[in-house]
């Protein structure tokens, strides 16, 4: 996807969180955290300060959730302490994509035991 589709579908799930908060009927719902498909899973984790995290995985994928809070990490380390980044502006830095795809990787190898 471009950075176009991200935004979209970011705006589309931004949506659908904030309805579903509205719409619970239990009290002090944080809104949608799963999403389960047929074909996919859309794991979600909205930090304190309202930005949200996406997990696509395969069905009944496990630790999803453990997942999201190091990529949160990762986002604190390398895109929050970054001078030149600008809040709710997409994610350009090249620390944080190297250390997001060294935590994915890590992630599916220990998933799959190789």
């Amino acid at each position: 996807m471009d950075t176009n589709d991200s935004l979209r579908v970011a705006s589309l799930w931004h949506s659908m969180h904030a309805i579903s908060q509205q719409l619970s009927p239990v009290a002090g719902c944080s809104g949608i955290e799963l999403l389960e498909a047929d074909t996919f899973d859309l794991h979600c984790f909205q930090s304190l300060t309202g930005t949200k995290f996406f997990v696509v995985c395969e069905p009944g994928t496990q630790q999803m959730e453990a997942l999201l809070k190091v990529i949160y990490e990762l986002y604190t380390d390398y895109v929050l302490k970054n001078p030149f980044y600008e809040i709710e502006m997409p994610i350009r830095c090249e620390l944080f994509d190297f250390n997001l795809s060294q935590t994915v990787q890590k992630d599916c190898v220990a998933l799959l035991g190789r």
